[in-house]
């Protein structure tokens, strides 16, 4: 096994520090100099401005929203409201239609009255019309049956 791994088993790790990790950290730190205000600075900065818009379209969303909301109860509110005075202007009409056909009515059992006492009127004159023809004319009439059942004719 330790031919496999033969620095693990030593159990000491060495680490030399020479030009190469010092030439590696100047230029680490040289990039990181050169990179902060030409990547890093205005890479935050679209962070930053991503959070604020995104923060502000939620706060407009939330305004908007609070708006759909007042605009809702105010248009059930007039919704409401205009039910109300329809049922309102419904019973007035339905009240105006009752007195109406009340007054058809009175007029149409006025109307039957007068032609039911005209033809009552008109056939009380017509049957004592008649009862006077046939009172004027009894005399005729009995003398006329009578010279039928006696079978010669008859005078009065």
């Amino acid at each position: 096994m330790n031919r496999i791994l033969p620095p693990l088993a030593s159990g000491a790790i060495s680490v030399d520090f020479d030009l190469t990790f010092l030439a590696q950290l100047v230029l680490f730190t040289f990039f990181i100099l050169l990179l902060k205000p030409l990547l890093f600075d205005p890479l935050v900065r679209v962070f930053e401005e991503r959070e604020r818009r995104i923060d502000g379209a939620k706060a407009e969303a939330r305004k908007m929203d609070e708006e759909a909301g007042a605009l809702l109860s105010r248009y059930e509110r007039e919704l409401e409201k205009i039910q109300q005075e329809a049922g309102q202007e419904r019973e007035r009409l339905r009240r105006e239609a009752a007195v109406l056909e009340a007054k058809i009515l009175a007029e149409a059992r006025e109307e039957t009255a007068r032609f039911l006492a005209e033809g009552k009127a008109r056939i009380a004159s017509e049957v004592a019309q008649m009862r006077k023809e046939l009172a004027e004319a009894q005399p005729e009439l009995a003398a006329e049956i009578a010279s039928r059942v006696l079978g010669r004719e008859v005078r009065s």
